[in-house]
């Protein structure tokens, strides 16, 4: 079942592409509340991906909240379930290491709201796939950069190639036996490690279980002087080489929908503009302190949104929207 349209969640929709609108010409309405939430079950991970926060450690320095609280959870639901039409189930930890994950996908998908989970599947079991499917999950991607266990472990340090075939394999078999209706979708980083293997990402991934493949471009840190892991062709790289010498992260338009119709929210309840927030630092303030509405339009967030149209907020100039 896809999302389920109701009059408030039109509604809602409809304010938030007029405000968008105005916006551009320099006139704040806030009337809206967000149309999809990134909810962050888990900020924690067993891998140590080098492009990321929770990989290098840097993650529970910010937030020492490892899982999201069945009440922090219904808190967030209570305030979204009338205007989001998405609720996605990631943020930077691993979503399956959040035991009443299927609870909270249960709950999400019975308000008439579009789940989505993104994971890197190794603590996927054939069980857990099931209870993933009967949830009602609308679809969950699973992260495999790379078709050997060389390619694989170059970026996703500490996991298991084998135990990701293994997870497509429990979710597909799920999908038959129960009669669901997720979509399984494998995405690939596109990765100097992985490149030789990109054409066989296309002929393999049905056979792997998947319904869909997906590439994606890499963020990458320290790149201004190239990266291992840069792609060969950099029409596939987030950055460019300069005539300085440097490589810069491709100019992107102006403005930010995203900020205007999503949020994000942190395993202890933080607001935050979007995914690119990843220290916390532009937050909205606690969902469990004062009601979204409040947040959504405070003065931080009106600032926030103001600022993102010139790409002045430091995390505005590593975004690829």
């Amino acid at each position: 079942m896809s999302v389920v349209l109701t009059r408030s969640r039109v509604s809602n929709a409809i304010r938030c592409y007029v405000n968008y609108a105005l916006s551009r010409f320099g006139l704040v309405r806030n009337s809206h509340l967000p149309l999809f939430v990134s909810v962050e079950p888990a900020a924690i991970c067993q891998l140590k991906c080098p492009a990321c926060p929770v990989g290098k450690g840097e993650r529970l320095k910010v937030n020492g909240e490892r899982t999201m609280s069945l009440d922090t959870w219904h808190r967030v639901l209570a305030e979204i379930r009338d205007t989001a039409f998405v609720v996605q189930f990631y943020f930077q930890g691993e979503p399956l290491l959040n035991k009443d994950l299927p609870q909270m996908i249960k709950e999400a998908h019975e308000a008439g709201l579009y789940t989505i989970v993104s994971t890197n599947a190794q603590a996927m079991t054939a069980y857990l796939a099931e209870q993933l499917v009967a949830a009602g999950l609308n679809r969950i991607i699973v992260s495999m950069d790379g078709l050997s266990d060389e390619s694989y472990n170059a970026y996703r340090i500490g996991g298991s190639l084998t135990q990701c075939i293994h997870a497509l394999s429990y979710l597909r078999d799920a999908k038959e036996q129960l009669g669901g209706r997720t979509t399984i979708e494998l995405q690939v980083l596109r990765l100097k490690t992985n490149e030789h293997e990109w054409k066989a990402f296309r002929y393999a991934y049905k056979r792997l279980g998947a319904d869909r493949l997906v590439f994606k471009t890499a963020q990458l840190y320290d790149y201004t002087h190239g990266h291992s892991l840069m792609p060969s062709d950099k029409r596939y790289s987030r950055y460019v080489l300069g005539k300085d010498g440097i490589y810069h992260r491709r100019p992107l338009g102006k403005g930010c929908w995203r900020v205007w119709s999503g949020a994000v929210i942190t395993t202890n309840g933080e607001v935050l503009p979007c995914c690119y927030d990843k220290t916390h630092a532009h937050a909205y303030e606690n969902i469990m302190e004062s009601p979204l509405k409040e947040l959504f339009h405070n003065e931080k967030a009106t600032v926030f949104r103001q600022a993102a149209w010139q790409e002045k907020p430091d995390i505005c100039k590593e975004c690829w929207k």
